[in-house]
């Protein structure tokens, strides 16, 4: 019995209809599987089994080390959305229930490079100097979790200074303890700022600015 059922076939097979270039999901796991590892690799090959686009690479999380440590995969199960160039996109966990909608959305983002920020948020991005990185804490029953992560990775497809993962609590208790995550979607921001909730664009731009701002004056103080 798949993942996947023959409605949720067909559905991708028409989301993936258009799909412009080909995208790589690099899988990272071990020969002594984690948890949720065996799962998450049946769940992409029954995707990538929906279209000719969607390429399925699995790695060694050990035996790989070295891949994995130039993609900054610290934990397994982890997914890489790629193309020809590393997006800082990563998945890590299982991507199941409501966040199975944002490993689709991120294969067509990625595909067909369709970026829906705003003019102000892609300025703001365009003159980022230092580096950002989006850690969105998420669980497959959580409704408002997309759409968060979503917006990380659009952040991450067009500005290569920004890294967008999307880790499932659950499966990752000690992160969520050393982050505090009580309730998701929660944001952190460079290990040291957070936001919660499913916030709009101009709201999670405000909050990084905000939080560059407080940087910026920490080390010049």
């Amino acid at each position: 019995m798949g993942f996947l059922n023959q409605k949720i076939k067909d559905d991708l097979a028409a989301a993936f209809k258009n799909l412009k270039q080909d995208v790589t999901l690099k899988f990272f796991t071990q020969d002594m599987e984690c948890r949720f590892c065996k799962e998450t690799r049946e769940l992409l090959e029954e995707l990538k089994a929906v279209s000719g686009k969607v390429k399925v690479e699995v790695f060694d999380f050990v035996k790989d080390a070295a891949l994995a440590k130039e993609l900054g995969i610290s934990r397994i199960p982890a997914i890489a959305v790629t193309d020809a160039k590393d997006r800082g996109i990563r998945f890590y966990g299982i991507p199941s229930g409501y966040e199975f909608a944002s490993l689709v959305e991120a294969i067509r983002l990625v595909a067909n490079a369709e970026v829906k920020l705003s003019p102000e948020s892609k300025a703001f991005l365009d003159g980022l100097t230092s580096d950002i990185h989006l850690q969105v804490f998420v669980t497959p029953t959580c409704p408002y979790c997309p759409p968060a992560v979503m917006l990380a990775q659009q952040m991450a497809f067009y500005c290569p200074r920004v890294k967008s993962d999307m880790i499932e609590a659950t499966e990752f208790p000690q992160l969520a303890q050393k982050y505090n995550v009580y309730g998701v979607p929660r944001t952190v921001i460079n290990e040291k700022e957070f936001i919660e909730g499913s916030v709009p664009e101009k709201q999670l731009v405000e909050k990084i600015k905000n939080f560059l701002s407080k940087q910026d004056s920490a080390l010049q103080g």
